[in-house]
């Protein structure tokens, strides 16, 4: 990276960082100024500075995470003193039973732990003198204003989705990885879902008209399966990420973080995938976007890469052909990782309405934790 590059992409930074010492506002000291200048780099306090970029990526993807989580939780989550807003869509939350009686506690219990992560990974940058990530001023978005919403602004839009459900292959063809076959290519799931604008929540009341408990139209039933299958996209990218990133992580307490929050990431992935197997046979086209979705019934005469049964991950090949097949988390190829997460969430669509200042600041986190090496790689 040139130097004149560097100062470019530091001046991006300056408004969705704080420092790790007392802050007023984001991006400013307690004595009003800029956290660091046009052409300093952001401060990794005593961390090493590869870790702390990695730290910082991860903390806006947990914010993110959070952000969409909170909308999904306003709407058919548990409501109570834990997650506060929202007040709760009775008849999306009905229609999300019909991938499991529990889905609202499931959404609740995912919300509380996305926050966890993004309150801890902060909370350490500071501790260690290093700057945060604050990513408030992109609150900008509209979500639902159906029954329930909070109305606040948002940071992500899961109105118009494009979700890839090619995970659902992925985890269960057993000759193929996408480590060692980036080129091969995995089915989806559910092929409407990959093409076009989908809406996972209630838009506005509209969306759940002609819908009582007990008897949802097939349009609230398309949405709420296209919310199931919106879980699983988003858990199991953080499910591959953090493996990914710790192959470049230095400090070992650092790599304790990054292997003790992973695995809840897969928890979760394990959870949803189970869950959205469940949906039943429809077709619906979006009266807005005109997307037309078709979900099959995976649970009965499917081939095995579409069985919905299998959420375990059947054994694949790893590092190379010349070992045996073994069942893992994939991919977790580390060149690369966190620009290869940032451009799935932005083709997931969830990011539509954002900023220019928004993908630049994101693109910059993501460059900055993909450029850190583990002490073994440093030449």
């Amino acid at each position: 990276m040139s130097a004149d590059n560097g100062k470019n992409r530091r001046s991006f930074l300056r408004g969705g960082l704080t420092s790790g010492a007392a802050v007023v506002g984001a991006g400013l000291l307690s004595n009003g100024l800029p956290a660091f200048g046009h052409d300093a780099e952001e401060r990794s306090g005593s961390l090493n500075k590869g870790d702390a970029a990695i730290l910082r990526f991860l903390a806006a993807a947990e914010i993110i995470e959070t952000d969409l989580w909170v909308q999904y939780n306003e709407l058919g989550g548990i409501q109570d003193k834990e997650e506060p807003d929202g007040s709760g869509n009775p008849l999306y939350t009905d229609a999300l039973t019909i991938l499991d009686g529990d889905m609202a506690q499931y959404i609740h219990d995912n919300t509380d732990d996305e926050f966890s992560h993004w309150f801890f990974i902060n909370a350490y940058l500071a501790s260690k003198g290093a700057d945060k990530v604050d990513l408030d001023r992109f609150r900008t978005l509209n979500g639902s204003t159906a029954e329930g919403s909070s109305g606040k602004p948002r940071l992500t839009n899961l109105t118009q989705l494009t979700v890839d459900t090619s995970f659902w292959t992925r985890y269960r063809i057993s000759a193929n990885n996408p480590d060692l076959d980036p080129g091969f290519t995995f089915g989806q799931a559910v092929q409407g879902l990959n093409m076009g604008q989908h809406t996972a929540i209630p838009r506005t009341d509209a969306d759940t008209a002609g819908s009582s408990i007990g008897n949802a139209t097939d349009h609230l039933k398309a949405i709420a399966f296209t919310a199931g299958f919106h879980f699983c996209f988003i858990e199991q990218g953080g499910t591959s990420l953090y493996p990914s990133l710790a192959q470049r992580v230095t400090d070992p307490e650092v790599l304790r973080i990054l292997l003790s929050i992973g695995p809840t990431e897969t928890m979760h992935f394990q959870t949803w995938q189970d869950k959205a197997g469940n949906a039943t046979p429809l077709t619906d086209v979006d009266p807005i976007t005109k997307a037309s979705v078709t979900f099959a019934d995976l649970t009965t005469n499917q081939p095995k890469s579409l069985q919905a049964n299998l959420i375990m991950p059947e054994p694949c090949p790893f590092l190379s052909r010349k070992f045996p097949r073994c069942s893992i988390i994939r991919p977790t190829e580390t060149n690369g990782a966190a620009m290869g997460a940032l451009k799935a969430l932005t083709a997931d669509g969830l990011f539509i309405g954002q900023s220019k200042e928004f993908f630049e600041l994101l693109r910059d986190l993501a460059e900055d934790a993909d450029e850190a090496k583990a002490e073994h790689d440093q030449g």
